[in-house]
């Protein structure tokens, strides 16, 4: 069984999508603008805008694609998509940069899906940029450590009273601002596994995913 989660989650899940496609689709089109201009320069500009922007939109899809949905194994079980290219493509050319390490996508393929959930909930702890380490702890059960470094690290109040499913968090009461929080957290109630803020101090923030049957 998949996940449950009320409309109001999928519409707020929705329109994080759109808005994260909005800028690259937009500057495809900016770009198919400028090749009616008659100066050569132009249009190779333009080509080069074109080609960048569908690219990331490319990459902002698969990502999505992975993290919300069930993309990721063929008819015969075995793994179709890498999540730490989809989790480093996401990231590509922007501020905050990760290190996947290699023990991660040797975890469950649904485990390594919550570690790109996990990696997005960093990467919007990191507003002025910074790194994310991601770990996974040898041996069973499986477990995760995400890092998150930075001049400045916020992991809002909102983000981790969703990351933890506290009562007072409902999908009534979510926003733009926690719902990728609460939706991780009920991913990872899915697969048996519970998260959890290890350390939050100036410039660093420490998320973990342990099994709940430990």
């Amino acid at each position: 069984m998949g996940v449950v989660v009320d409309f109001r989650v999928l519409e707020l899940l929705c329109g994080r999508l759109c808005h994260d496609l909005i800028s690259p689709v937009g500057a495809v089109n900016n770009g198919i603008e400028l090749l009616d201009e008659d100066d050569p320069e132009f249009v190779k500009e333009a080509m080069a805008l074109i080609g960048q922007s569908a690219k990331k939109a490319g990459q902002r899809l698969q990502f999505y694609r992975f993290a919300y949905g069930t993309a990721g194994t063929g008819a015969s079980g075995a793994a179709t998509v890498d999540a730490r290219e989809c989790a480093m493509a996401l990231l590509e050319g922007g501020k905050v940069r990760c290190e996947w390490d290699a023990s991660v996508s040797r975890l469950p393929l649904p485990w390594q899906r919550l570690a790109c959930n996990l990696v997005l909930v960093a990467a919007d702890a990191l507003p002025r940029g910074g790194k994310i380490a991601v770990t996974a702890a040898a041996g069973a059960p499986p477990s995760l450590e995400i890092v998150a470094e930075g001049d400045s690290v916020n992991l809002s109040d909102e983000q981790r009273a969703a990351l933890a499913a506290t009562p007072s968090v409902t999908a009534d009461t979510l926003s733009a601002r926690n719902v990728h929080a609460f939706y991780t957290n009920r991913l990872a109630e899915q697969i048996g596994a519970v998260l959890a803020v290890a350390e939050s101090v100036p410039g660093r923030a420490v998320l973990t995913a342990a099994s709940s049957s430990i």
